[in-house]
């Protein structure tokens, strides 16, 4: 069975569409018609992201919350406990393509590290679409460590400590740990998932910021083509 981990603080607006995007990913035919099964973790929701979630077919898992640290933590703990042999994850505001599963459990390594695209630059100046992208370059071996575009094996994912609580860059420490225990990872830039470029942040220092302040650092007029270097050591991707 494939897990597939979806950490949600008030997403009632884009975790069906994620959890459809998801399920088209599920029934590819390279999986074999192995099952999947969605976990959306909740984090601190005020809203109805738990029934919208449960509405279109996930499971719902209430963890300790507090951080989105936690919250994939305990979707993982959950998709393990239900015998995944994989891991996957992605965010509420993203959308999988459809050959996003069966990509991640042939890689032929221990950990996937895929790579993001925004799908709607509208809120931004091109300035900060085109450096965003001369940042990230798509190619094979690419730096970046996404958690809208991440899986691991289960054995990696225990032997490795598993995520850690906190409120940003639990992606990258997850990374590093699988690299200091040995795990192989295939960074690839395809398949790649469409996220959001929304303004409201719902974790702090997290990719939603990486673009406010890429904005704020390119300030008006400034030419495609600075800032991105700095903010890469920033954001951690």
């Amino acid at each position: 069975m494939i897990g597939v981990v979806v950490p949600a603080r008030n997403e009632e607006a884009s975790v069906a569409q994620c959890i459809a995007a998801i399920e088209v990913a599920a029934a590819c035919p390279r999986l074999d018609g192995e099952m999947v099964r969605v976990f959306v973790s909740i984090d601190r929701c005020t809203d109805r992201t738990a029934h919208v979630a449960a509405a279109a077919g996930a499971s719902v898992v209430r963890g300790p919350g507090g951080n989105v640290g936690l919250a994939r933590a305990a979707g993982m703990d959950a998709a393990i406990a239900a015998g995944a042999r994989w891991l996957a994850c992605t965010d509420a505001d993203s959308i999988v393509p459809a050959d996003w599963l069966s990509a991640q459990v042939r890689c032929g390594a221990d950990a996937f590290c895929g790579m993001v695209t925004v799908r709607d630059w509208g809120a931004y100046a091109d300035a900060v679409r085109a450096v965003f992208e001369r940042g990230h370059p798509r190619r094979i071996g690419h730096p970046h460590v996404h958690g809208a575009n991440l899986g691991v094996s289960t054995p990696a994912y225990l032997a490795c400590g598993g995520f850690r609580a906190g409120r940003a860059h639990e992606d990258v420490a997850l990374v590093d740990a699988l690299v200091e225990s040995g795990a192989r990872i295939a960074r690839l830039p395809t398949p790649i998932v469409h996220t959001s470029a929304r303004r409201c942040a719902r974790a702090r220092d997290g990719f939603a910021d990486y673009l406010l302040a890429l904005e704020a650092r390119l300030g008006p007029g400034a030419p495609a083509g600075e800032g991105v270097l700095t903010m890469e050591a920033d954001y951690g991707t």
